[in-house]
């Protein structure tokens, strides 16, 4: 044994220092540079066990810096990358970056800094080939962009992706409210450098184009990298793992979703490119690093540059489809496209869906297949109108403080008769003799949510006709359209009027209002849930009709048709602890306000919640006005503005 005296083992440090001492100057260099090397590598794993050990996770859904819910903590464990790019630029030409997430010390997605931290300088968020190359997997990297004003849809998109397991995105933050907010939640950021205003644009507007070139302009930037890029607008959400899809046509230079209406396939393979003639929507997209997809990235921007008048989808549009055919084999479905070189594929409309496949086709049900995305197109109500669909179809994710609101709630069973919803043809009789119906109900209970001053959980709306912007004959020919259909509130509401703050001495109190499947959200809190009171309508005089303090069950409440403003509040102010007042009708629940004064507001508030069915064909303008005091008006009927003067609301 080499080694001097003293009990015990000797060390294998020892050990490895007295062979070197005794070699050549050869390998007294090896050793040394092997020595050191386990010395290095001992150390830094220490060092990484115990910031594992000591790291905090706070963060918080909407809220900064506290903590984030449970659901989003429960995703970590599937993300290990960084949340922001080190200060290095590298060129496109450049090597890669080591990207090793051990050395790099990468923190899981929604894991925020450390409280008594300081806020990084701006251009650590900068955009280069090291960030991007930190949080690819298999080389994809998926990127959303947007300002303040779409927070919380970016924040949606980050945690749908986080649940199914993906953690190779990034954030391109178009002002410094963004940035900072996404960077203390722990949100992959980085900085656009657009300083653009926080609000929301608009679309259309001279803003909303150039949000459209700086995606142009992000493309052409991270394909010089090497990676491939999953491009995608705020406004969508994915449901399901896509990059196993994508990964089915290696060959493609671009996969770009679409408007289609019309379904070219029945299964999952791509749309079939000779039949998809609707726009190729730039709201998903994929593309890989080619030479053919980087020149195409090239000559858009260009083109956008050089004319600011020209929409970046039209402009993609136009140039893909410079030349278009012939088919790049006979299965795959790609077509050559652009210059003759690029090869493209067209995502299936069914599964990559629109707001038209998804809200109101349903097509993904109908051909019994699983969606992979949604893009909230083909809707009204601008952004809240957005907002409002993905939380109908409950993929949208609120704060805890949405789903437990000051006051309560109130909801109601709607009544519909078979022979209104089923019975005859589908035409504007029908269809707005069914709408009207519902209208005068929720008007009823609107006028019930402001008296007890709880927010409103809309019904599911039904709808014979469907609702665009230019003539059609009820349904788009070829679409999988179901008559009657469930359809969003915003084909018929007004839903950015409702939400907008009015002034109270002319509109009287803000009436809030939730989605009709707000009450199934599994988000639902269990305290909201198991506080319910039932109110069984009932004629005044029966048995129990009218007594709050005899109900015949607990959580039931017999409450007598017609009854009046002071009957409501003085009958409800017992129930002020509820969270949950569900009324069995609407039919005749409400005898009417006792102040005309704040009767008057109401009306003068609600009769702007609804907007228009569009639209007659051949007829110019095609557009009917609902009327939410359609039932005051005897001669009214479904009929468009026979004039320019006659084309106004019905206030």
């Amino acid at each position: 044994m080499v080694g001097g005296g003293g009990g015990g083992a000797s060390s294998p440090w020892r050990n490895a220092y007295q062979e070197i001492a005794n070699s050549k100057p050869l390998f007294v260099a090896i050793y040394a540079t092997v020595f050191l090397g386990i010395v290095f590598s001992s150390l830094y794993v220490f060092s990484a066990v115990y910031s594992a050990n000591s790291s905090s996770s706070s963060t918080s859904w909407l809220s900064s810096p506290p903590s984030i819910p449970r659901s989003i903590e429960n995703t970590r464990h599937a993300d290990q990358s960084s949340n922001f790019s080190k200060p290095t630029t590298l060129g496109a030409g450049s090597l890669p970056p080591t990207s090793n997430p051990q050395i790099m010390q990468i923190k899981p997605i929604w894991e925020s800094p450390p409280r008594n931290t300081r806020f990084p300088p701006l251009k650590t968020f900068r955009l280069t080939k090291q960030l991007v190359q930190q949080r690819v997997k298999d080389n994809v990297i998926i990127v959303t962009f947007g300002n303040y004003a779409f927070m919380d849809f970016i924040l949606s998109w980050v945690k749908h992706l986080t649940d199914l397991g993906l953690s190779n995105l990034l954030v391109g933050a178009m002002d410094t409210k963004l940035l900072e907010a996404l960077y203390w939640k722990g949100v992959p950021v980085f900085d656009m450098g657009s300083h653009m205003s926080t609000a929301d644009v608009g679309w259309g507007s001279p803003t909303f184009h150039k949000m459209g070139r700086e995606k142009v302009i992000l493309i052409d930037a991270i394909l010089p990298y090497g990676v491939e890029l999953l491009m995608c607008d705020t406004d969508m959400v994915w449901l399901k793992d896509p990059l196993p899809y994508l990964a089915r046509y290696p060959e493609a230079d671009v996969l770009t979703s679409s408007d289609q209406v019309v379904p070219t396939v029945v299964d999952d393979s791509l749309d079939l490119w000779q039949q998809a003639g609707a726009a190729y929507n730039i709201g998903i997209f994929h593309w890989r690093p080619t030479e053919s997809s980087k020149k195409l990235a090239r000559e858009w921007k260009e083109m956008l540059l050089a004319d600011d008048k020209i929409w970046d989808q039209n402009g993609f549009n136009d140039i893909v489809r410079r030349q278009l055919g012939p088919s790049v084999d006979g299965d795959s479905g790609l077509v050559y496209a652009f210059d003759g070189n690029l090869k493209l594929g067209v995502l299936p409309a069914s599964i990559f869906c629109s707001g038209h496949t998804y809200f109101v086709q349903a097509m993904y049900q109908q051909l019994r297949l699983e969606p992979y995305a949604v893009h909230t197109t083909f809707q009204y109500a601008g952004t809240e109108g957005k907002r409002h669909r993905l939380r109908e179809a409950m993929v949208f994710y609120d704060p805890p403080e949405y789903y437990d609101a000051p006051g309560g709630f109130v909801s109601f069973k709607p009544s519909i008769p078979k022979s209104m919803l089923l019975d005859g043809e589908h035409n504007l009789e029908t269809h707005f003799s069914l709408i009207n119906y519902q209208i005068k109900q929720i008007r009823t209970a609107l006028a019930i949510a402001s008296l007890l001053k709880r927010t409103l959980v809309m019904p599911p709306l039904w709808c014979r006709l469907d609702r665009l912007w230019f003539g059609h004959p009820g349904v788009l020919v070829g679409s999988m359209t179901r008559q009657p259909f469930l359809c969003p509130l915003d084909h018929v509401f007004e839903v950015n009027t409702m939400l907008k703050e009015q002034p109270e001495e002319e509109f009287g109190p803000a009436i809030n209002f939730r989605e009709y499947s707000f009450l199934d959200n599994p988000s639902l809190p269990r305290h909201v849930k198991e506080s319910w009171l039932d109110v069984q309508l009932c004629q005044e005089g029966a048995e129990d009709c009218g007594a709050p303090n005899k109900t015949s069950r607990p959580g039931i409440l017999r409450f007598p048709k017609r009854s009046n403003e002071d009957m409501f509040k003085t009958t409800f102010s017992s129930f002020k602890d509820v969270k949950v007042i569900q009324f069995s009708s609407m039919q005749d629940a409400f005898g009417g306000f006792t102040d005309k004064r704040r009767e008057e507001k109401f009306r003068n508030r609600v009769k702007r919640y609804v907007g228009i069915w569009c639209c007659v064909e051949n007829h110019n303008p095609g557009h009917i006005y609902y009327d939410m005091y359609w039932d005051e008006k005897s001669d009214w009927k479904p009929m468009p503005p026979q004039s320019a003067e006659d084309d106004h609301p019905p206030w």
